[in-house]
């Protein structure tokens, strides 16, 4: 293989919400704050609050006692089914990303999600089954480590027996983003399809761009 032609990576580390899929989590507690005539974001951010600080990432809490807790403190009355169905059906996966998550794997690059999400993650792939698609799949409930923690890519690396400078990391938000860069790993801040597009096929030029 040439020098022109040899792999800037070996791993290309996937963020799911915002990245593999639509971002439900905000976009469905928007949609609530309008159900409601609340602020959306700030129902956003008191479920950010439960989910980080009340430990629901990382399975301190189940879900049961994250939606009590969201309740107590919005005075929403909805039931748990109904509150998760506004979030977990805005996680609309993006067929483009998937279709380079396949041309990944077949150009011999080894494919992985690193996020901080919940048992939701799980009950997505059950009903969609895009987890068949990765070598690796670390899940903050799971694992108990967020991306909050250098420990949650030390962890994942490990794994993928790769060091930093080799695997490529995709999330949309920059605080993830630069702790990945702290330890050396190549990144893409995700913010629109263009722009990743542009700075993806930059650094997996033997991939080619997925039309649709």
């Amino acid at each position: 293989m040439s020098a022109s032609a040899r792999k800037n990576c070996d791993a290309v580390i996937f963020d799911f919400g915002g990245v593999l899929a639509e971002e439900g989590f905000f976009n469905g507690f928007m949609a609530l704050g309008e159900r409601y005539g609340k602020d959306g974001k700030e129902l956003g951010d008191i479920a950010v609050d439960i989910v980080r600080k009340d430990g629901f990432a990382v399975g301190r809490i189940d879900e049961k006692e994250f939606w009590t807790r969201f309740r107590e403190r919005t005075g929403i009355s909805d039931s748990d089914a109904f509150l998760r169905h506004e979030i977990l059906s805005r996680f609309i996966i993006r067929d483009f990303m998937f279709a380079y998550v396949e041309q990944l794997s077949k150009a011999g690059y080894k494919v992985a999600i690193l996020s901080d999400q919940t048992n939701w993650l799980d009950e997505m792939n059950e009903s969609k089954g895009f987890y068949r698609f990765f070598d690796v799949v670390h899940n903050s409930y799971r694992t108990g480590t967020t991306k909050k923690e250098l420990k949650a890519f030390t962890a994942l690396l490990e794994e993928l027996d790769l060091a930093p400078e080799r695997a490529l990391f995709v999330d949309d938000f920059a605080g993830h983003i630069r702790r990945a860069q702290s330890l050396g790993l190549k990144t893409i801040l995700y913010t629109d399809r263009e722009s990743f597009e542009k700075e993806f096929l930059a650094l997996c030029p033997d991939l080619g761009k997925e039309q649709g």
